[in-house]
């Protein structure tokens, strides 16, 4: 049967896939190498120990396991498949929800330049609680985020598989892994344009505590409680609320599985952030792309499992042990028009933990510049 494509890819026909040392090697289910010989078996096997790619690698499979659109989950996938499945129908109604988020600006304003006018002060509320009604459904969405994405770490990163094993044998669950960076990455970059978002939680938590010392009944406070406000306000004060849940989750999951090695969870990020550069750089590859949503795809997910081995490892993604290529990842990123990518960069500038460590090559620094 063919081989599972990327999303916006024809597939591939299923021919034999020539032994190329080198490359990234990640190997796909029903596919099996031209060449049985002991030096291609050898690398194979070299190749699974590692668990990931390193920046030296500079090819790989456009039928990459990480990213096939079509992977469907085995009997061992499906518990954890489906409970996540379940998180990601809920995604995209979020972000259709955040983009049609236009905020109670005017109201808001008015209530404020006339505070002696009841009416206003009634009008803004009215405007405010339905909106705050949405923002605490986008976080509450963001704890179940949190709670998939730590399900899929336990599952592909669990003994005795490596990384690389985990992607190949866990398709569909790598798939996931994606998805879940990538919807991050797009929540975010239309949280960062949206001041409208702090602003009205601003007025909502203002006019609470003012009803409050006047005892006056306050309509929408039992659906916002004050600890609930709290938490929203602390989320909503990131400029990456998504991306923060997940690294700190992340780094959370790997310091409550001490008995796990590191490696496990920072080879998988890197393994995944090297398919992603190599499809996205790579001519014979991205000549294949037939929509640009297949561009923001890998972009969106290389940059989102940067960021978390960046939380997770201990010397970080930009140091010169670090097994992601990030001149590379960053050369590509620079490499697209700067309006698509600009949210991107700003993504490594900001939410990193480790690019100001005197670790960081001034070069890639100055490339993020």
């Amino acid at each position: 049967s063919a081989a599972p494509s990327l999303p916006g890819i024809p597939p591939s026909p299923s021919s034999p896939l020539p032994c190329t040392s080198g490359s990234l090697a990640l190997p796909v289910r029903n596919r099996r190498c031209c060449c049985c010989c002991c030096c291609c078996r050898r690398r194979r096997r070299r190749l699974a120990r590692r668990g990931s790619a390193t920046g030296a690698d500079r090819r790989t499979r456009t039928e990459s396991p990480a990213l096939a659109e079509d992977a469907q989950p085995t009997e061992s996938e499906k518990e954890i498949y489906n409970q996540v499945n379940v998180v990601l129908k809920d995604a995209e109604g979020i972000l259709e929800d955040l983009q049609s988020y236009r905020g109670a600006g005017h109201e808001i304003r008015e209530a404020i330049q006339h505070p002696a006018d009841e009416k206003l002060q009634e009008k803004a509320w009215g405007a405010v609680v339905p909106l705050v009604g949405k923002l605490k459904k986008f976080y509450e969405f963001s704890q179940r985020l949190e709670a998939a994405l730590r399900g899929l770490l336990g599952a592909l990163t669990s003994t005795p598989y490596s990384p690389t094993q985990h992607l190949e044998r866990e398709q569909a669950l790598a798939k996931q892994f994606a998805e879940i960076l990538h919807f991050t990455l797009r929540f975010d970059e239309l949280k960062m344009t949206n001041p409208a978002i702090q602003n009205d939680f601003s007025y909502y938590r203002r006019t609470l505590s003012r009803m409050r010392i006047n005892n006056v009944p306050a309509e929408g406070e039992n659906e916002v409680n004050n600890e609930l406000a709290n938490r929203m306000s602390l989320f909503y004060a990131e400029a990456t609320p998504m991306l923060k849940t997940l690294s700190d989750a992340t780094t959370k999951f790997v310091s409550e599985n001490k008995n796990l090695p590191i490696e496990n969870t920072t080879d998988c990020l890197s393994t995944m952030a090297s398919v992603c550069r190599v499809m996205l750089e790579t001519p014979e590859y991205r000549s294949r792309f037939t929509n640009e949503e297949t561009v923001s795809f890998c972009l969106r997910v290389m940059v989102g499992v940067i960021i978390l081995y960046d939380h997770v490892h201990p010397v970080g993604a930009f140091a010169k042990t670090s097994k992601i290529d990030m001149k590379g990842c960053i050369k590509v990123l620079k490499d697209q028009p700067p309006n698509s990518v600009e949210g991107l960069l700003n993504a490594l500038r900001y939410t990193t933990k480790h690019l100001n460590d005197e670790t960081t090559s001034k070069q890639i620094r100055s490339m993020l510049q």
